[in-house]
């Protein structure tokens, strides 16, 4: 959750350091650090609570920072309050060495515990400063830092991203990971850790993710890896595809609006590679078509959004594959015990690939033989390299704390998976495949016209930004679409919203209608428009004020049962979740905007969530 960086080159660290933090600052945090070293000037640690720009303010305030190696950092409190004493870095009682730290040390009571009857004080109440502290306790002894750290790392448990400054080997810094996302950037005469590629995009394309157990020196123009045994270990590098104005808001007021509206060429990118003469072609998986023939079961595990793309997907991959799927919550689904085999499949998708509860739960179904299919959007990350099968969505670096394009491309590449499965069973009818292949030709320019007027969007925000409730109603995909809408709202504007199986209304949530209750209303689902129809009347009679979103073709007769009414153009039934959800981020965006929100950096809440 919380963002790693560290430099070591033939320039001031500092300046580089803060500038790659703000590229960070879309992850979410609550405080931010730095620590530089030099021969002559030893550690010096800057930090504080508040943002980037806080810090900014404090260094200079004070004498330059010297020195050409230095780490940063951004936290999210989860040890100890949000303060300055709690950020990172941490500093070890003599000043030897300097600390910053993603993730969790499960047994650090324990070991402040030892190092407390060592007579070792400490500075703060987080879990990372037992580490600092630890580490200075080995290197006073043996005066080898990397026998230290190894020392160290034998004795921690939990997950851990660290980055390690030492006073006395000041032209390096040591990298070590073990369950949290770290990679090394490879520079001109100088090199990099970071916890996400874009905190150095602008400095070098060229990274090697690191593995769990490794540790990592780096100098300005080496960088050595050692397994956990000391062993060397051969990087392969990869080359990032994109470039840093891709990372950057590019006009608009918000990096949510933008990737809003990059959904199109997004959900193009990630059908292109796929569709050919006709054809969905999924060439270089290693599942074949007698695996795909005998499969017993699909079982989606997924966290926030990506689970709410597995609810869609369920309904879709059993209507076109013909086979019993699940959808589960990833942090529920590790701990369930789950009923798996070399007959399941499992498919896992995260954005960031390094969504911690799905890749445990990913673990824990290989080592009871299923084969795991992940759709990622990062490549080289964590999920990535632990599948068997990586399908990428190619929707490029998501800012926004609230996804939105990584919703949308995740969406279409599980629909265009469970139409090449469908096809390899022979369990969609040739007519049925081709209009599904058509529609997805013309789902771009569909989603592109959607984004062309959002006047209506900002009205509607003005009519119902002040509501405190907000209920999301739907049938089918709908339900499932509306889960989506309700979290978008929920996460950026602190509107209470919920999302409700229409049909579920009289077993007990219509008692939270009455009048005024702003009620949005999903028709989009073809089969059961009738349906949702007569859920619209049932709301309105109990004094609900409802916002309903139908297909174009549908409109004139849900008109004159609503408030107000959003549209989208028709398309095949399972891809008309594609269009549906654009209208529902919008509406969040401009609800969100009007009340003053912080709608990239929503408080409490991180892109992504590398912690249990």
């Amino acid at each position: 959750m919380c963002g790693i960086v560290g430099f070591v080159g033939a320039e001031d660290a500092a300046p580089i350091l803060l500038d790659s933090l703000e590229r960070l600052e879309y992850r979410g945090y609550d405080s931010a650090g730095i620590a530089v070293v030099d021969r002559e000037s030893g550690l010096q640690v800057e930090k504080c609570k508040g943002y980037v720009s806080e810090l900014r303010g404090r260094l200079t305030q004070r004498a330059p920072m010297t020195g050409c190696a230095g780490i940063g950092h951004t936290r999210w409190a989860t040890h100890g309050e949000p303060n300055d004493i709690n950020s990172h870095p941490h500093v070890s009682q003599n000043g030897r060495v300097a600390i910053v730290h993603n993730g969790i040390i499960e047994n650090y009571i324990h070991i402040k515990e030892f190092l407390l009857s060592r007579g070792v004080t400490f500075a703060s109440d987080t879990d990372t400063e037992v580490v600092a502290q630890l580490l200075e306790y080995f290197f006073n002894d043996c005066d080898d830092i990397m026998d230290a750290v190894y020392q160290v790392l034998d004795r921690l448990e939990g997950a851990y991203a660290l980055g390690i400054l030492c006073a006395d080997t000041p032209d390096r810094i040591i990298a070590a990971r073990k369950d949290a996302p770290l990679l090394i950037g490879y520079g001109e005469g100088c090199s990099f850790i970071a916890s996400d590629v874009t905190a150095v995009i602008a400095h070098t394309r060229t990274v090697s993710y690191m593995e769990d157990g490794e540790v990592a020196v780096l100098t300005r123009g080496r960088v050595e890896v050692f397994d956990e045994y000391r062993r060397p270990v051969e990087k392969t590098s990869h080359y990032v595809d994109w470039d840093v104005s891709a990372a950057e808001k590019g006009g608009y007021a918000h990096f949510m609006l933008k990737e809003i509206h990059e959904q199109p060429q997004a959900v193009r990118s990630t059908i292109s590679p796929y569709l050919r003469d006709g054809k969905i072609r999924f060439d270089g998986l290693s599942v074949s078509t007698d695996y795909i023939n005998g499969l017993r079961d699909i079982h989606i595990i997924a966290c926030g959004s990506s689970y709410h793309v597995g609810m869609i997907g369920k309904y879709n991959l059993e209507r076109l594959v013909r086979v019993p799927v699940s959808v589960s919550l990833a942090s529920e689904f590790q701990y369930s015990d789950p009923l798996v085999g070399r007959d399941s499949l499992i498919i896992a998708i995260s954005q960031s690939g390094e969504t911690l509860d799905t890749i445990t739960a990913v673990k824990t179904v290989r080592s009871r033989g299923a084969h795991v299919l992940s759709i990622v959007n990062v490549v080289g990350s964590s999920l990535a390299r632990i599948s068997d099968d990586v399908l990428y969505t190619r929707a490029g670096p998501e800012i926004a704390v609230a996804t939105t394009k990584a919703y949308s491309t995740q969406l279409v590449m599980l629909n265009m998976l469970g139409l090449y499965f469908a096809e390899q069973r022979g369990s969609v009818a040739p007519d049925e495949y081709a209009a599904i292949v058509t529609a997805l030709e013309a789902l771009p320019a569909q989603m592109q016209q959607v984004l062309d007027d959002t006047d209506e969007y900002q009205y509607l925000a003005s009519q119902y930004f002040n509501r405190e409730r907000v209920f999301y109603i739907g049938r089918n995909l709908d339900y499932a679409l509306g889960l989506e809408g309700s979290l978008k709202l929920k996460e950026i504007s602190y509107i209470h919203s919920e999302s409700y199986a229409a049909g579920e209304l009289k077993h007990g949530t219509i008692s939270l209608i009455e009048d005024g209750t702003l009620v949005i209303a999903l028709a989009t689902y073809a089969p059961l428009f009738e349906k949702a129809l007569a859920n619209v009347r049932e709301v309105q009679a109990r004094g609900a004020d409802v916002l309903a979103l139908t297909t174009a073709d549908r409109a004139g007769a849900l008109l004159e049962n609503v408030h107000n009414l959003m549209t989208v153009p028709d398309t095949h039934l399972i891809l008309q979740p594609n269009l549906g959800v654009i209208p529902l981020q919008l509406l969040a965006y401009y609800i969100a905007l009007q009340r003053g929100c912080d709608i990239d950096k929503p408080r409490n809440l991180a892109k992504s969530v590398t912690v249990e």
